[in-house]
Protein backbone atom coordinates (compact mmCIF):
# COMPACT_ATOMS: atom_id res chain seq x y z
CA UNK A 1 0.00 0.00 0.00
CA UNK A 2 1.80 3.12 -1.19
CA UNK A 3 1.44 6.79 -0.39
CA UNK A 4 -0.73 8.87 -2.92
CA UNK A 5 -0.56 12.83 -2.95
CA UNK A 6 -3.25 14.34 -4.26
CA UNK A 7 -3.40 18.03 -4.86
CA UNK A 8 -6.84 19.78 -5.65
CA UNK A 9 -6.71 24.02 -7.00
CA UNK A 10 -9.34 26.46 -6.21
CA UNK A 11 -11.35 26.24 -9.36
CA UNK A 12 -11.77 22.12 -8.44
CA UNK A 13 -13.35 23.02 -4.90
CA UNK A 14 -14.82 26.24 -5.90
CA UNK A 15 -18.02 25.31 -4.69
CA UNK A 16 -19.88 22.78 -2.19
CA UNK A 17 -20.84 20.66 -5.35
CA UNK A 18 -17.21 20.12 -6.79
CA UNK A 19 -15.99 19.60 -3.07
CA UNK A 20 -17.96 16.63 -3.07
CA UNK A 21 -17.15 15.36 -6.80
CA UNK A 22 -13.56 15.81 -5.37
CA UNK A 23 -14.22 13.98 -2.22
CA UNK A 24 -15.75 10.97 -3.82
CA UNK A 25 -12.84 11.27 -6.53
CA UNK A 26 -9.87 11.04 -3.05
CA UNK A 27 -12.44 7.84 -1.22
CA UNK A 28 -11.98 6.13 -4.90
CA UNK A 29 -8.26 6.24 -4.83
CA UNK A 30 -8.38 5.41 -0.72
CA UNK A 31 -10.85 2.18 -1.64
CA UNK A 32 -8.32 1.43 -3.84
CA UNK A 33 -6.05 0.52 -1.43
CA UNK A 34 -3.65 3.73 -1.25
CA UNK A 35 -3.09 6.17 1.93
CA UNK A 36 -3.74 9.37 0.69
CA UNK A 37 -2.41 12.93 1.56
CA UNK A 38 -4.46 15.40 0.11
CA UNK A 39 -3.30 18.79 -0.73
CA UNK A 40 -6.22 21.82 -1.30
CA UNK A 41 -5.89 25.76 -2.33
CA UNK A 42 -8.69 27.99 -1.35
CA UNK A 43 -11.71 27.47 -2.31
CA UNK A 44 -12.50 29.55 -6.26
CA UNK A 45 -11.34 33.16 -6.17
CA UNK A 46 -10.85 33.46 -2.25
CA UNK A 47 -7.26 34.30 -1.68
CA UNK A 48 -8.19 37.34 -4.19
CA UNK A 49 -11.07 38.53 -1.99
CA UNK A 50 -8.68 38.26 1.17
CA UNK A 51 -6.04 40.34 -0.91
CA UNK A 52 -8.64 43.04 -1.72
CA UNK A 53 -9.96 43.50 1.53
CA UNK A 54 -6.21 43.96 2.87
CA UNK A 55 -5.24 46.67 0.68
CA UNK A 56 -9.06 48.51 1.22
CA UNK A 57 -8.08 48.40 4.73
CA UNK A 58 -4.50 49.68 4.59
CA UNK A 59 -2.44 51.34 1.76
CA UNK A 60 0.42 48.88 2.08
CA UNK A 61 -0.44 46.27 4.56
CA UNK A 62 2.17 44.87 6.39
CA UNK A 63 3.66 41.38 5.03
CA UNK A 64 3.43 39.35 8.45
CA UNK A 65 -0.02 40.21 8.90
CA UNK A 66 -0.84 39.42 5.09
CA UNK A 67 0.46 35.54 5.29
CA UNK A 68 -1.61 35.56 8.49
CA UNK A 69 -4.56 36.50 6.84
CA UNK A 70 -4.31 34.73 3.38
CA UNK A 71 -3.96 31.41 5.18
CA UNK A 72 -7.34 31.35 6.58
CA UNK A 73 -8.24 30.58 2.69
CA UNK A 74 -6.73 27.38 2.61
CA UNK A 75 -7.84 26.41 6.25
CA UNK A 76 -11.48 27.21 5.06
CA UNK A 77 -11.09 24.21 2.38
CA UNK A 78 -9.41 21.61 4.14
CA UNK A 79 -11.92 21.99 6.88
CA UNK A 80 -15.00 21.41 4.54
CA UNK A 81 -13.29 19.12 2.54
CA UNK A 82 -12.43 16.94 5.94
CA UNK A 83 -16.27 17.15 6.83
CA UNK A 84 -17.21 16.36 3.51
CA UNK A 85 -14.86 12.87 3.68
CA UNK A 86 -16.35 12.29 7.41
CA UNK A 87 -20.05 12.97 5.77
CA UNK A 88 -19.35 10.22 3.28
CA UNK A 89 -17.90 7.62 6.03
CA UNK A 90 -14.16 7.85 5.58
CA UNK A 91 -12.24 8.74 8.58
CA UNK A 92 -10.28 11.67 7.21
CA UNK A 93 -8.12 14.77 9.07
CA UNK A 94 -7.42 18.14 8.27
CA UNK A 95 -4.02 20.04 8.72
CA UNK A 96 -2.39 23.52 8.59
CA UNK A 97 0.68 23.62 6.57
CA UNK A 98 1.98 24.05 10.31
CA UNK A 99 0.84 20.90 11.75
CA UNK A 100 1.85 18.87 8.84
CA UNK A 101 5.50 20.01 10.10
CA UNK A 102 6.36 22.37 6.91
CA UNK A 103 9.04 24.88 7.99
CA UNK A 104 9.83 27.69 6.01
CA UNK A 105 12.57 30.73 5.93
CA UNK A 106 10.93 34.31 7.33
CA UNK A 107 10.31 35.77 3.89
CA UNK A 108 6.85 36.52 3.59
CA UNK A 109 4.44 36.06 0.83
CA UNK A 110 7.35 34.25 -0.47
CA UNK A 111 8.46 31.95 1.93
CA UNK A 112 10.51 28.67 0.78
CA UNK A 113 9.89 25.52 2.11
CA UNK A 114 13.11 24.25 4.28
CA UNK A 115 12.07 20.92 6.40
CA UNK A 116 9.17 19.18 6.55
CA UNK A 117 8.49 16.99 9.71
CA UNK A 118 6.84 13.95 8.90
CA UNK A 119 5.92 12.15 12.16
CA UNK A 120 2.17 13.97 12.58
CA UNK A 121 1.26 12.56 8.70
CA UNK A 122 2.53 9.06 9.25
CA UNK A 123 0.73 8.74 12.55
CA UNK A 124 -2.34 9.58 10.96
CA UNK A 125 -1.79 7.31 8.05
CA UNK A 126 -1.00 4.58 10.45
CA UNK A 127 -4.38 4.97 11.64
CA UNK A 128 -5.89 4.85 8.01
CA UNK A 129 -7.01 7.98 8.05
CA UNK A 130 -7.01 10.10 4.68
CA UNK A 131 -4.80 13.18 5.61
CA UNK A 132 -5.70 17.08 3.87
CA UNK A 133 -3.20 19.35 3.89
CA UNK A 134 -3.35 23.52 3.73
CA UNK A 135 -1.73 24.10 0.75
CA UNK A 136 0.76 27.21 0.26
CA UNK A 137 1.57 27.91 4.30
CA UNK A 138 3.97 27.14 6.63
CA UNK A 139 5.72 28.46 9.61
CA UNK A 140 8.73 30.06 10.38
CA UNK A 141 11.91 29.44 13.01
CA UNK A 142 10.12 32.33 14.56
CA UNK A 143 6.85 30.51 14.50
CA UNK A 144 5.12 32.90 12.31
CA UNK A 145 2.83 31.63 9.92
CA UNK A 146 4.07 32.56 6.26
CA UNK A 147 2.66 31.57 2.77
CA UNK A 148 5.06 30.30 -0.34
CA UNK A 149 3.97 32.68 -3.03
CA UNK A 150 2.28 31.86 -6.39
CA UNK A 151 1.70 28.30 -7.12
CA UNK A 152 2.51 27.24 -3.59
CA UNK A 153 0.25 24.67 -3.16
CA UNK A 154 1.55 22.80 -6.15
CA UNK A 155 5.23 23.10 -4.22
CA UNK A 156 3.38 21.96 -1.08
CA UNK A 157 2.24 18.80 -2.93
CA UNK A 158 5.47 18.12 -4.42
CA UNK A 159 7.28 18.99 -1.56
CA UNK A 160 5.18 16.31 0.77
CA UNK A 161 5.48 13.93 -1.68
CA UNK A 162 9.12 13.80 -1.90
CA UNK A 163 9.05 13.66 1.95
CA UNK A 164 6.43 11.65 2.13
CA UNK A 165 8.55 9.05 -0.61
CA UNK A 166 5.17 8.94 -2.29
CA UNK A 167 4.31 6.66 -5.26
CA UNK A 168 2.79 9.66 -6.91
CA UNK A 169 2.19 13.21 -7.19
CA UNK A 170 -1.57 13.85 -8.92
CA UNK A 171 -2.04 17.61 -9.69
CA UNK A 172 -5.75 18.30 -10.41
CA UNK A 173 -6.93 21.40 -11.91
CA UNK A 174 -9.48 22.14 -14.56
CA UNK A 175 -7.91 21.32 -17.89
CA UNK A 176 -7.28 17.89 -18.59
CA UNK A 177 -3.19 17.82 -18.51
CA UNK A 178 -0.05 19.89 -20.12
CA UNK A 179 -0.92 20.86 -23.93
CA UNK A 180 1.29 21.59 -26.74
CA UNK A 181 0.15 25.37 -25.87
CA UNK A 182 -2.99 27.14 -24.75
CA UNK A 183 -5.88 25.51 -26.69
CA UNK A 184 -7.40 29.47 -25.57
CA UNK A 185 -5.00 30.61 -28.07
CA UNK A 186 -4.41 28.00 -30.37
CA UNK A 187 -7.14 26.06 -30.59
CA UNK A 188 -5.28 22.85 -32.86
CA UNK A 189 -3.03 22.93 -29.57
CA UNK A 190 -3.35 18.81 -28.16
CA UNK A 191 -2.64 17.30 -24.77
CA UNK A 192 1.23 15.78 -24.23
CA UNK A 193 0.50 12.34 -22.87
CA UNK A 194 4.50 12.34 -21.49
CA UNK A 195 6.98 15.11 -21.36
CA UNK A 196 10.54 15.84 -19.50
CA UNK A 197 10.82 17.15 -16.19
CA UNK A 198 13.38 19.59 -17.96
CA UNK A 199 10.43 20.20 -20.73
CA UNK A 200 8.02 21.00 -18.19
CA UNK A 201 10.50 23.60 -16.35
CA UNK A 202 11.19 25.44 -19.16
CA UNK A 203 7.20 25.68 -19.85
CA UNK A 204 6.63 26.69 -16.85
CA UNK A 205 9.05 29.48 -16.68
CA UNK A 206 8.47 30.57 -19.94
CA UNK A 207 4.72 31.29 -18.93
CA UNK A 208 2.86 28.20 -19.07
CA UNK A 209 0.28 28.25 -16.41
CA UNK A 210 -0.09 24.47 -15.61
CA UNK A 211 2.42 24.07 -13.14
CA UNK A 212 4.83 26.64 -10.96
CA UNK A 213 8.48 26.61 -11.41
CA UNK A 214 9.22 25.41 -8.09
CA UNK A 215 7.11 22.53 -7.82
CA UNK A 216 8.61 21.11 -11.04
CA UNK A 217 12.33 22.06 -9.51
CA UNK A 218 11.72 19.88 -6.23
CA UNK A 219 9.99 16.93 -8.42
CA UNK A 220 13.06 16.59 -10.74
CA UNK A 221 15.48 17.40 -7.49
CA UNK A 222 13.53 14.23 -5.79
CA UNK A 223 12.18 12.41 -8.40
CA UNK A 224 8.81 12.57 -7.27
CA UNK A 225 6.45 11.19 -10.87
CA UNK A 226 4.10 14.34 -11.28
CA UNK A 227 0.73 13.80 -12.92
CA UNK A 228 -1.39 16.75 -14.39
CA UNK A 229 -4.70 15.75 -14.83
CA UNK A 230 -8.53 17.30 -14.22
CA UNK A 231 -10.37 16.81 -11.40
CA UNK A 232 -13.85 16.96 -13.84
CA UNK A 233 -12.87 14.21 -15.58
CA UNK A 234 -11.40 10.36 -15.90
CA UNK A 235 -8.90 11.76 -18.58
CA UNK A 236 -5.35 10.48 -17.83
CA UNK A 237 -3.42 13.80 -17.90
CA UNK A 238 0.19 14.58 -18.60
CA UNK A 239 2.92 12.60 -16.66
CA UNK A 240 5.96 14.39 -16.07
CA UNK A 241 8.73 12.34 -15.50
CA UNK A 242 13.05 12.22 -16.09
CA UNK A 243 12.61 10.60 -19.24
CA UNK A 244 9.86 10.17 -22.12
CA UNK A 245 9.11 8.17 -24.37
CA UNK A 246 5.90 8.76 -27.03
CA UNK A 247 7.34 12.26 -28.21
CA UNK A 248 11.28 11.65 -27.41
CA UNK A 249 12.39 12.25 -30.87
CA UNK A 250 10.32 15.56 -31.42
CA UNK A 251 12.53 18.51 -31.73
CA UNK A 252 9.79 20.27 -30.45
CA UNK A 253 7.16 19.59 -27.42
CA UNK A 254 5.76 22.66 -26.86
CA UNK A 255 5.43 26.28 -26.97
CA UNK A 256 5.02 28.86 -24.23
CA UNK A 257 4.31 32.57 -23.80
CA UNK A 258 4.26 35.94 -21.91
CA UNK A 259 1.61 38.54 -22.71
CA UNK A 260 2.86 41.52 -20.85
CA UNK A 261 6.77 42.17 -21.56
CA UNK A 262 8.94 45.19 -21.33
CA UNK A 263 11.95 46.12 -22.40
CA UNK A 264 14.64 48.37 -21.23
CA UNK A 265 17.71 49.79 -23.41
CA UNK A 266 21.08 51.50 -20.59
CA UNK A 267 21.89 53.50 -23.10
CA UNK A 268 25.46 54.93 -23.14
CA UNK A 269 26.88 52.68 -20.59
CA UNK A 270 30.79 52.88 -19.99
CA UNK A 271 32.17 50.16 -21.55
CA UNK A 272 33.40 48.25 -18.51
CA UNK A 273 32.64 44.98 -16.94
CA UNK A 274 31.98 46.82 -13.49
CA UNK A 275 29.59 48.84 -14.44
CA UNK A 276 27.11 45.94 -16.41
CA UNK A 277 27.45 44.41 -13.12
CA UNK A 278 26.44 47.69 -10.95
CA UNK A 279 23.38 47.72 -13.30
CA UNK A 280 22.11 44.20 -12.29
CA UNK A 281 23.04 44.42 -8.71
CA UNK A 282 20.65 48.00 -8.38
CA UNK A 283 18.16 45.81 -9.90
CA UNK A 284 18.12 42.60 -7.80
CA UNK A 285 18.54 45.06 -4.53
CA UNK A 286 15.02 46.22 -5.65
CA UNK A 287 14.70 42.60 -6.02
CA UNK A 288 13.32 42.75 -9.97
CA UNK A 289 14.06 40.11 -12.23
CA UNK A 290 15.32 40.38 -15.35
CA UNK A 291 15.01 37.78 -18.18
CA UNK A 292 16.22 38.49 -21.75
CA UNK A 293 19.62 40.40 -21.82
CA UNK A 294 21.69 41.81 -24.80
CA UNK A 295 24.92 43.86 -24.67
CA UNK A 296 25.71 46.00 -28.13
CA UNK A 297 29.18 47.76 -27.72
CA UNK A 298 29.00 50.77 -29.12
CA UNK A 299 32.65 52.32 -28.93
CA UNK A 300 35.57 50.93 -27.13
CA UNK A 301 34.41 53.81 -24.50
CA UNK A 302 30.30 53.03 -24.77
CA UNK A 303 28.26 49.99 -24.70
CA UNK A 304 24.44 49.50 -24.26
CA UNK A 305 22.85 47.19 -22.86
CA UNK A 306 18.94 45.92 -23.61
CA UNK A 307 16.84 43.50 -21.16
CA UNK A 308 13.31 42.37 -20.56
CA UNK A 309 11.26 41.98 -17.74
CA UNK A 310 7.58 41.73 -16.84
CA UNK A 311 5.41 45.02 -17.70
CA UNK A 312 4.40 45.09 -13.90
CA UNK A 313 7.87 45.66 -12.77
CA UNK A 314 8.52 48.31 -15.13
CA UNK A 315 7.95 51.43 -13.61
CA UNK A 316 9.51 50.27 -10.85
CA UNK A 317 12.75 49.15 -12.63
CA UNK A 318 13.00 52.58 -14.54
CA UNK A 319 12.62 54.89 -11.32
CA UNK A 320 15.35 52.58 -9.77
CA UNK A 321 17.91 53.11 -12.73
CA UNK A 322 17.37 57.22 -12.89
CA UNK A 323 18.08 57.13 -9.48
CA UNK A 324 21.35 55.70 -10.09
CA UNK A 325 21.92 57.32 -13.02
CA UNK A 326 25.36 59.96 -11.71
CA UNK A 327 26.35 56.57 -9.87
CA UNK A 328 25.76 54.13 -12.80
CA UNK A 329 27.27 56.68 -15.54
CA UNK A 330 24.65 56.17 -18.69
CA UNK A 331 23.43 58.56 -20.94
CA UNK A 332 19.64 57.93 -20.97
CA UNK A 333 16.99 55.09 -20.49
CA UNK A 334 14.62 53.96 -23.67
CA UNK A 335 11.80 51.92 -22.83
CA UNK A 336 9.48 49.72 -24.93
CA UNK A 337 6.28 48.27 -23.80
CA UNK A 338 3.46 46.22 -25.78
CA UNK A 339 5.56 43.35 -26.24
CA UNK A 340 5.26 39.70 -25.78
CA UNK A 341 7.66 36.55 -25.49
CA UNK A 342 6.81 33.65 -27.41
CA UNK A 343 9.22 29.92 -27.08
CA UNK A 344 9.41 26.92 -28.58
CA UNK A 345 10.70 24.29 -26.35
CA UNK A 346 11.75 20.77 -26.87
CA UNK A 347 14.35 18.51 -25.16
CA UNK A 348 15.32 17.04 -29.00
CA UNK A 349 16.53 20.76 -30.31
CA UNK A 350 19.97 19.67 -29.11
CA UNK A 351 20.14 17.06 -31.49
CA UNK A 352 18.08 18.81 -34.16
CA UNK A 353 19.81 21.25 -35.78
CA UNK A 354 17.82 24.06 -38.06
CA UNK A 355 15.24 24.34 -35.17
CA UNK A 356 15.95 27.80 -34.65
CA UNK A 357 15.89 28.48 -38.48
CA UNK A 358 12.72 27.07 -39.23
CA UNK A 359 11.26 29.33 -35.89
CA UNK A 360 12.83 32.45 -37.52
CA UNK A 361 11.43 31.80 -41.17
CA UNK A 362 7.97 31.44 -39.88
CA UNK A 363 8.03 34.60 -37.94
CA UNK A 364 9.98 36.79 -40.91
CA UNK A 365 7.44 35.05 -43.55
CA UNK A 366 4.57 37.05 -41.36
CA UNK A 367 6.48 39.86 -41.30
CA UNK A 368 6.71 39.16 -37.37
CA UNK A 369 9.52 41.30 -36.21
CA UNK A 370 12.02 39.70 -33.86
CA UNK A 371 13.29 42.45 -31.32
CA UNK A 372 15.31 39.79 -28.93
CA UNK A 373 16.69 36.05 -28.65
CA UNK A 374 17.26 34.11 -26.62
CA UNK A 375 18.44 30.00 -26.07
CA UNK A 376 19.58 27.38 -24.40
CA UNK A 377 19.74 23.42 -25.00
CA UNK A 378 15.89 23.00 -25.23
CA UNK A 379 14.10 26.28 -25.66
CA UNK A 380 14.65 29.40 -27.97
CA UNK A 381 12.49 32.85 -26.79
CA UNK A 382 11.68 34.90 -29.12
CA UNK A 383 10.62 38.76 -28.27
CA UNK A 384 7.94 40.21 -30.74
CA UNK A 385 5.40 42.64 -30.60
CA UNK A 386 2.00 41.83 -28.88
CA UNK A 387 -0.14 42.52 -31.29
CA UNK A 388 1.44 39.67 -33.43
CA UNK A 389 1.67 36.89 -30.46
CA UNK A 390 -1.49 34.76 -31.49
CA UNK A 391 -0.44 34.86 -35.02
CA UNK A 392 3.35 33.84 -34.36
CA UNK A 393 2.02 31.05 -31.72
CA UNK A 394 -0.59 29.65 -34.35
CA UNK A 395 2.22 29.42 -37.07
CA UNK A 396 4.64 28.47 -35.35
CA UNK A 397 2.47 25.19 -34.41
CA UNK A 398 1.70 24.69 -37.53
CA UNK A 399 5.42 24.35 -38.59
CA UNK A 400 6.47 22.10 -35.92
CA UNK A 401 3.44 20.29 -36.72
CA UNK A 402 2.83 20.12 -33.10
CA UNK A 403 -1.49 18.85 -33.35
CA UNK A 404 0.35 15.84 -34.85
CA UNK A 405 1.60 13.54 -32.16
CA UNK A 406 2.98 10.88 -34.83
CA UNK A 407 5.31 13.95 -36.25
CA UNK A 408 8.86 13.96 -35.78
CA UNK A 409 9.77 17.32 -36.71
CA UNK A 410 13.37 18.71 -38.64
CA UNK A 411 14.69 14.73 -38.21
CA UNK A 412 18.27 14.76 -38.98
Amino acid sequence: MGIRVMKFGGTSVGSLERMKRVARRIADRFDAGDQVVVVVSAMGKTTDELVRLAEQTAKRPNKRELDLLLSTGEQQAIALLTMTLNDLGYAAVSLTGWQAGIRTDSVFGNARIQSIHTERLHEHLRRGEIVVVAGFQGISDRDDITTLGRGGSDTTAVALAAALNAELCEIYTDVDGVFTTDPRVVPAARKIDEISYDEMLEMAYLGAGVLHPRAVENAKKYGVPLVVRSSFNDSPGTVIKEETVLEKNNSVTGLAFERDVARISVIGLPNRLSKLTEVFEVLAQARINVDIIVQNVLSEAETTVSFTLAGKDLDEAAAVLRSQQKKLDFRLLDIETGLAKVSIIGSGMASNPGVAAAMFKALTDRSILIKMVSTSEIKVSTVIPLDRMEEALTALHATFRLEDPAYTALKR
